[in-house]
Formats: C-alpha cells, sequence, structure tokens
C-alpha cells in the first residue's frame, strides 16, 4: 500500500511540474558542439549531463530535477548534487521522508 501512495504522488508530480529548457543555435557543419557550463565537447547527436546537473545534446539544454515548492513546514528540502535530486525529509530526522505536493521542473 505504501508503495500505491507513493506512485500515486509521483504520478501527480509530474503533472505539477514544468520543464526547465534552452535552446541553442547551431551552425550547419559542426561535428562536435561545447557545453556551455563544463566547457567540453561532445559530438553532434549525443547527450549529457553536465556539472549544472542540465541533460544536454548540442541543440538544448534541460533540468534534470524538480525542486519542491510544498512540503509540510516541519520538513526542509536538501539539494543532492550528486544525483542531481531534491530529497525532502523531517528537520529533526534526516531518515524520515516528507510527501511532495508541488514541485517546478523536469
Amino acid at each position: 500500500m505504501k508503495y500505491l501512495a507513493l506512485a500515486l504522488l509521483f504520478g501527480a508530480l509530474a503533472s505539477l511540474s514544468d520543464a526547465y529548457c534552452y535552446f541553442k543555435l547551431l551552425k550547419p557543419g559542426l561535428t562536435h558542439c561545447q557545453d556551455e557550463t563544463d566547457k567540453t565537447w561532445h559530438p553532434m547527436g549525443s547527450s549529457w549531463r553536465n556539472s549544472a546537473c542540465m541533460d544536454c545534446s548540442c541543440d538544448s539544454c534541460c533540468s534534470s530535477y524538480s525542486t519542491p515548492k510544498q512540503f509540510p513546514p516541519d520538513c526542509v528540502s536538501e539539494f543532492n548534487s550528486e544525483t542531481c535530486e531534491y530529497i525532502v525529509h523531517k528537520k529533526n530526522n534526516p531518515t524520515e521522508l516528507c510527501p511532495i505536493y508541488a514541485a517546478v521542473g523536469m
């Protein structure tokens, strides 16, 4: 039953979120493009995740995470830059996760 509740919560979050993306104009004939954040080079047609947690291709980048905006007042959100995700947990107990009622992104 707990997993069903989590599945419903995540399904509801998908409809409450807005993606953050930007697009880039490409010059014809390029074989590689440069990531604007990391300054790394990538072949045309490839995709990657940069150090700013953006999922990119040569012509666009989109955020790879959602930012929690509404959750219980006794909870806090913390961003994990290694996994590119926010974790919302009880302020006095980091092992107890909290529900997220609304999020922005992804």
